[in-house]
C-alpha cells in the first residue's frame, strides 16, 4: 500500500527536495502552502506542472502552523503515515525583528501539529521535526553532537530549542514517534537568496555580467559546516525509517567561513580576492581577473561571455564590503557537527565536497543570470 507523506514548508528548499526523494520513492504526497497573494511555489513547479503527478501522486493543501483548527482537520482528511515538519520562519537575522511570530511558528506551531495528532488519534504517525544547529550558538564543546549542550543564541534558535525538548516530551509521555534532526547548515541552488549563501553565489554571478558592483556582507568570519541539501533531506527519511524514535546529527564534520565561501565562489568565477583592512574597515578587491573560466563554468566560449558583460572588472576593484547593519545582536561563531552517530546507526554520510557545493551553486546562479538578465 502506498504511504502517505505530509510535509509542511513543501515550497521550501528542503521541501521541494523531500517531495521529490518520496515520489520517487512511490509515496502519496501532501504539502501544506501558505495563501499569498502572489505565487510561491517556483521550487516545485517542475512537479506541480506535471500532470501525470499532481492530484495523482502529489496533492497541495492550504494551511499554517498557527492555526490550530486547519492542523485537525488536515490530519483527519489525509491520515499521514509520516509528517516532516520543515515550515518555519528560519531567517536568524529577521527572527531578532519579528521574535513573536518566529516563536509563534517554530515554537508553538510544532506544539500545535504535536497537539493536533494526539486530538485526531493518529497514534502510529511518524513525526520529523527540522530542528537546526543554530541551538548550539555558543558552543559548549568542538565538534557539537547529540550529547552537546544547547545555548541558543537568537530568537529563532531559541523557539527551535523549545521545538526540539516538546518533541523529546512528547515522545516519553505520550509514546509518539517523534524524531528530530538537527541538521547543520546545507544549501543549493534552491537555497533562499537572502540566506549568506545564495546571496554570495547571487551576486558573484551578477557582478561578472555587469548588474551589480559590490557585494555587502556582515561577520565575514564566522564559520559553519556546510553540506549539499539533498544529501540531508535523504537524511530526514532515514531518521523517519529508523526502527526506533531518535534524534539524529546530521552534518559534514568540516567547518569554513563565509570568507572562504567568498573565495571559492568567486574563483571559480576566475577572481582572485585580496582582502584589506580589519573589522568594519575590511573589504575584497580583486587581485586577479581571468573571464575565461567564468566562460567556460557558463557553457559559452570567452569572446562571447566577454561581449556580454556591460561592466569592465579591473584589478584593486571592490567587489565585498562588511556592513555592520548585517551583524546579529548575539552573534554564533564556530558551528561543526559530528555525525558519528549517523553514520554508524543509520548509514548516512555526507558527500558533497565545500568546494564542489560551491560550484554547484555558483554555476546554477550565472546560467540563471545569462539567461534571465536577473
Amino acid at each position: 500500500m502506498m504511504k502517505k507523506a505530509l510535509i509542511t514548508g513543501i515550497t521550501g528548499q528542503d521541501g521541494s527536495y523531500l517531495t521529490e526523494i518520496l515520489l520517487e520513492k512511490g509515496y502519496e504526497v501532501h504539502g501544506i502552502i501558505r495563501r499569498s497573494s502572489s505565487f510561491n511555489t517556483g521550487r516545485i513547479d517542475h512537479l506541480y506542472n506535471n500532470r501525470d503527478i499532481m492530484n495523482k501522486q502529489l496533492f497541495l493543501h492550504y494551511g499554517d502552523l498557527v492555526d490550530t483548527s486547519n492542523l485537525n482537520r488536515l490530519l483527519e482528511q489525509i491520515e499521514p503515515d509520516e509528517i516532516y515538519n520543515l515550515a518555519a520562519q528560519s531567517h536568524v537575522k529577521v527572527s531578532f525583528e519579528i521574535p513573536d511570530y518566529t516563536g509563534q511558528v517554530d515554537a508553538l506551531g510544532t506544539l500545535r501539529f504535536l497537539d493536533a495528532i494526539r486530538e485526531v488519534g493518529l497514534r502510529e504517525v511518524r513525526f520529523y521535526q527540522a530542528s537546526t544547529s543554530e541551538l548550539y550558538g555558543k558552543v559548549q564543546e568542538v565538534p557539537q553532537s547529540e550529547k552537546t549542550p544547547f545555548y541558543p543564541r537568537s530568537p529563532y534558535g531559541v523557539a527551535k530549542l523549545y521545538g526540539y525538548w516538546i518533541i523529546v516530551n512528547y515522545r516519553e509521555a505520550y509514546n509518539l514517534f517523534a524524531c528530530n534532526g538537527i541538521l547543520f547548515n546545507h544549501e543549493s541552488p534552491r537555497r533562499g537568496e537572502t540566506f549568506v549563501t545564495r546571496k554570495i553565489t547571487r551576486a558573484a554571478s551578477r557582478i561578472v555580467a555587469g548588474l551589480q558592483q559590490s557585494l555587502s556582507l556582515g561577520n565575514i568570519h564566522s564559520k559553519r559546516d556546510w553540506g549539499f541539501a539533498p544529501e540531508y533531506c535523504e537524511g530526514m527519511w532515514r531518521i523517519l525509517n529508523h526502527d526506533k524514535a531518535e534524534d539524529f546529527v546530521l552534518a559534514t564534520g568540516e567547518t569554513h567561513t563565509i570568507k572562504e565561501f567568498v573565495e571559492y565562489t568567486f574563483r571559480e568565477l576566475g577572481i582572485e580576492i585580496d582582502w584589506q583592512g580589519e573589522a568594519e574597515n575590511e573589504k575584497g578587491v580583486i587581485s586577479k581577473i581571468d573571464l575565461s573560466k567564468a566562460a567556460k563554468l557558463a557553457g559559452t566560449d570567452a569572446q562571447s561571455f566577454q561581449y556580454q558583460l556591460t561592466n569592465d572588472l579591473k584589478i584593486g576593484q571592490t567587489l565585498i564590503k562588511v556592513d555592520p547593519n548585517y551583524y546579529r545582536p548575539t552573534e554564533v561563531d564556530l558551528l561543526i557537527g559530528d555525525p558519528t552517530k549517523v553514520e554508524k546507526i543509520l548509514g548516512w554520510k555526507a558527500k558533497t565536497k565545500f568546494e564542489d557545493l560551491v560550484k554547484v551553486m555558483i554555476q546554477a546562479d550565472l546560467e540563471k543570470v545569462l539567461k534571465r538578465g536577473f
